[in-house]
This record gives structure tokens, sequence and C-alpha cells, in this order.
């Protein structure tokens, strides 16, 4: 056994002086084990979800009270919850899983403030937060904590209520949970409502995130109509989009036995830790032993897989927007 360790880690006479696991055939064998192991956990992700599948304990109510905490420490106001608001957040996440797409502005254009105003909610400020792949209120909350733009509307003194939406299903091509919050301040009694139109927002690009912060009141307040205004006709929404319940998407509690999003990264992150400690160990002993190899570029390989494990490590914590 020892020496069947040392022939397939260590380099030696019996595999050239390289390890046995840094050898083309080797790291072949590893990246098809790797593609294997992500089609079975698709394949049994999908059949059955209760065994293997998307682990999360997201609650509005946390998320509610953690930003509250963060307003709190810098002397700010409480927000309050808001049905209309958590069911412009719900709307905006069915469509977002209907359409299959991960941005603040919809393939079709349409905005949030479009969501907000079909939920019957008048504003004067509005503002909107996402976040998908985290499993606790808490990682939510530090994400939107870490950004600059999306701390801007959480701390933001021009928002009175908040609303949540929390669903999980397959967007863009992965099962996660998606978070929507939703932001706004309502619009008062002959009020003028702070004119927001699709093309004053700037429309992200694929490279660049966008933030949608709030919306600023206008220096030169819009008139005030003296007759009763014609009300707005009753927004179109895709059949497609069924808004979900509020009482659905007021919290996430998925608990499969195993955790996919968990699975794979730790698959991803072993193979990569073993490569580096193999790597690490062949500099160590070829230096000490003075081997010379031809084309020996273990320095190089070693930061490309440590490269290769941060960047594993930080795309597993979700992503914000």
């Amino acid at each position: 056994m020892k020496e069947f360790l040392a022939h397939y880690f260590l380099p030696r006479h019996t595999n050239r002086y390289r390890a046995k696991l840094l050898h083309h055939t080797s790291l072949f064998i590893f990246i098809g084990l790797l593609f294997l192991s992500n089609y079975a956990i698709s394949h049994i992700q999908t059949e059955y979800k209760t065994v293997l599948g998307v682990s999360s304990s997201i609650t509005a109510q946390e998320l509610l009270v953690l930003t509250n905490l963060k307003r709190e420490e810098r002397g700010l106001p409480a927000l309050v919850m808001s049905a209309e608001l958590s069911q412009a957040a719900s709307l905006k996440a069915a469509d977002m899983f209907a359409k299959n797409y991960w941005a603040h502005i919809a393939p079709d254009g349409t905005t949030p403030w479009f969501f907000i105003r079909s939920s019957g909610y008048e504003y004067i400020h509005a503002g909107e937060n996402l976040a998908r792949g985290f499993s606790t209120s808490g990682d939510v909350v530090n994400a939107w904590m870490e950004s600059p733009g999306h701390r801007d509307n959480m701390l933001s003194s021009n928002y009175k209520e908040i609303g949540f939406a929390i669903s999980s299903g397959n967007l863009t091509g992965d099962e996660t949970v998606l978070v929507v919050e939703m932001f706004g301040n309502r619009q008062a009694t002959g009020q003028s409502v702070a004119q927001v139109e699709t093309n004053s927002v700037p429309l992200p690009t694929p490279t660049t995130v966008q933030i949608i912060s709030q919306i600023p009141t206008p220096t030169t307040p819009l008139p005030i109509p003296t007759s009763t205004p014609t009300p707005l006709p009753a927004p179109l929404v895709p059949e497609t989009v069924e808004p979900t319940p509020l009482t659905q998407v007021a919290a996430a509690f998925n608990q499969p036995l195993i955790n996919s999003v968990s699975l794979q990264r730790n698959i991803v992150v072993i193979v990569l830790v073993i490569l580096l400690v193999i790597l690490i160990l062949d500099i160590i002993i070829v230096e000490r032993k003075k081997l010379s190899r031809i084309l020996s570029h273990n320095l190089d390989h070693v930061i490309f897989f440590a490269t290769l494990l941060i960047i594993a490590i930080i795309i597993s914590r979700g992503g914000i927007l």
C-alpha cells in the first residue's frame, strides 16, 4: 500500500520522477470523473429532489430583522414590511423563472417598476436588490452589505417600506434559491410620483453588474393634475407568469438529504486540493534531490490550480445583482 501511494503521489523512479497522478492519462481521468459526477448530480437532483437538492433556510422575517439591524447601527429608522412590495417581489421572481433571466430588467424590457405598479403601490422612490444561490438569510444580507450599490439601497433614508420574495427553482440552468428585495416610499396624497421609465435606467451590459438604486425625485416637480387622473390600464402579465402566493414566498425551507451545491463544490475543491498537494510535494522533493527533468513547470501549475480553487470557493458563495 505504501509503495502504491508513493507511486501515485510522489516523484520516484517507478513513475519517471513525476507523480503518477500528474501524468496526462491521470489528469484526463480526473477531468472525465468531474464531468461524470456533474452529470450524475444533475440527474439525481432532477429525479430525486428530496435526496439531492438545493438546501436553504431563508425567511422574509429574518431578512427584515437583519436589514433593520444594519440601519439601526447607522441611526436610520426601521423599514416596515409592505404587502404590496412583497407582491411586487413575488411577481418579479415569477417573471424571472418564467422567462429564465437573471437581471433587473427583463429581456422584453420590463422594469422592476412595472411589478411595483402592478401590485398597486404608488411610490415616489423605489429600488430593488436581487440575490441567488445563498443558504441563509445572514449570508444574503452580508453579501448585499459588501456591495456599495446594494448597501446604498438598504441604508437609504428615502425608503420607508420593504418587501421580499424567496423562491426556488431552475434559473439559467441551475437549481437555485432566488431572493427579491423591493424598497419603496409610498406616495402621499397630492404628491407627484417620481417619473421612472425604462429609458431613464441604464441597461446592464453582459460585462458590467448594474445596480438599480433609489430613484431620485426630479428637480422640477411634475404638475399635479387639476382633474381626476385617468386610471392606468391593467398591467399585462404574461400568461406563463403565475405569481406565487405570498404565503409561499415568505420563506424557502429546502432541506434535501444532500445539498447539491455543497456536494459539487466539495468535489471540485477536493480534486484541486489533491492536485495542489501533489504539485507542492513534487517541487519540494525535486528540489531536495536535485532531479533534472524536461518541461517541469510545477510552479505555474500550482498558481493555476490555486486560482481555480479560489474561483470555485467564491462562486459557491452565491451571487447578487
